[in-house]
């Protein structure tokens, strides 16, 4: 849809410096020549230092520029668009949002006491704020005088923005606590997954060593296998000596698998 007469579309973006077309590569060369021959003197004639070129702007080469650094890390704040930013993001206090702050600047200092008296004025005032509700409504002669719940009103909320911006400024303590519990945890688990895998491992090891105490029995004793004489029909007892696989010392952890698989 067009716009209708005397309205005009606006970005919501801001738009650029109109002095960003300046900066082009001829424009830059212009600049470094004209710095090299005035010694770094701002103030000298560019037109004149510059005279076998025609085609000199009208506006000063200095202002291409780039900002001094150091000046913007000494200030601690830079300009964009009209807005100022500081250099290192901080989290502002309430005193330098225009509030007024009842608890100590001062992270350092211990805001416990401050924070309890706040607590404290906000229960009181919150008591009066109950009181002065059942008041009777004030005469005409009165009429231009702020109410008294309207008083409380303005104290309790400016009582909860102290209390609200003291627990937004321990939100890294916090957020470092709850960090520091869970790598306890995590380290408690691994301890008990460790814990575990050894007395998995124990068992395994004194199974395997009863294997090869039964296996070691095994190979020592002789077997006792009977058999029958065709010739009177007696039965003759014969030895017979087991042959096992399995050495009776020496013997690894498969050896012994592999043996008792067979069995």
């Amino acid at each position: 849809m067009a716009p209708k007469d005397g309205e005009k579309i606006r970005n919501p973006f801001p738009s650029p410096p109109s002095f960003y077309t300046h900066f082009t590569s001829y424009n830059l060369k212009l600049r470094d020549l004209w710095l090299e021959r005035s010694s770094g003197n701002e103030h000298a004639s560019q037109h004149e230092l510059l005279s076998e070129f025609t085609d000199v702007p009208d506006w000063p080469l200095s202002s291409l520029q780039p900002p001094r650094v150091d000046w913007i890390l000494d200030e601690g704040e830079f300009t964009v668009f009209g807005e100022v930013w500081p250099v290192k993001d901080k989290i502002p206090s309430l005193g330098q949002l225009g509030g007024t702050q009842l608890y100590p600047a001062d992270p350092s200092t211990d805001r416990r006491p401050a924070l309890l008296s706040i607590l404290k004025s906000l229960l009181v005032t919150y008591s009066f704020l109950t009181s002065s509700l059942l008041a009777p409504p004030p005469t005409n002669s009165a009429a231009e005088i702020p109410p008294e719940w309207h008083r409380h009103t303005e104290w309790i909320a400016v009582l909860s923005q102290n209390i609200l911006a003291a627990a937004n400024d321990l939100r890294p303590v916090q957020a470092r606590g709850n960090l520091e519990l869970m790598m306890k945890r995590q380290l408690e688990l691994r301890r008990e997954e460790t814990t575990a895998l050894h007395s998995k491992c124990d068992a395994l090891e004194a199974k395997l060593g009863e294997l090869r105490v039964v296996a070691q029995l095994v190979a020592d004793q002789p077997a006792i296998v009977s058999s029958k004489n065709t010739s009177n029909g007696s039965e003759v007892a014969q030895t017979i000596p087991i042959n096992t696989s399995v050495p009776a010392t020496g013997a690894s952890n498969d050896d012994v698998l592999r043996w008792s698989e067979g069995i």
